[in-house]
């Protein structure tokens, strides 16, 4: 019987093939989800970078957020890494949920990349 992470490795293995199939060179949105912040990062496969990358971690959201672990901070990462995605140039994505649900957290910071203008 596997266990839950070997269950979470597979299915983040099955979403970043899909990804890769019809991704056609646009970078990766990933993120990445503890138990008390939200992370997300934007990837440039080809070249292997990552282009921008925010968190609930960094002072400026900390500050302002009562917890890094909630679907308010998720937005505020989501608004900022769409923001620093056009600081790089960058405009549409694909949105990689690795192994989580899109549901709560994960939505929320999908749902605010979109709201501030990033397109997948």
């Amino acid at each position: 019987m596997l266990k839950s992470r070997d269950l979470f490795e597979r299915r983040k293995k099955r979403t970043r093939y899909k990804l890769r199939k019809f991704a056609s060179g646009r970078p990766r949105l990933s993120v990445f989800r503890s138990s008390k912040h939200i992370y997300a990062q934007l990837i440039d496969d080809l070249a292997g970078k990552t282009l921008a990358s925010a968190s609930s971690v960094e002072k400026a959201l900390s500050d302002k957020l009562k917890t890094g672990a909630d679907a308010e901070a998720a937005a505020e990462v989501g608004k900022l890494i769409a923001a620093r995605a056009k600081e790089a140039g960058v405009d549409t994505v694909v949105f990689d949920r690795g192994g989580y649900r899109y549901h709560g957290r994960v939505k929320a910071l999908a749902d605010a990349a979109r709201e501030t203008g990033l397109t997948f």
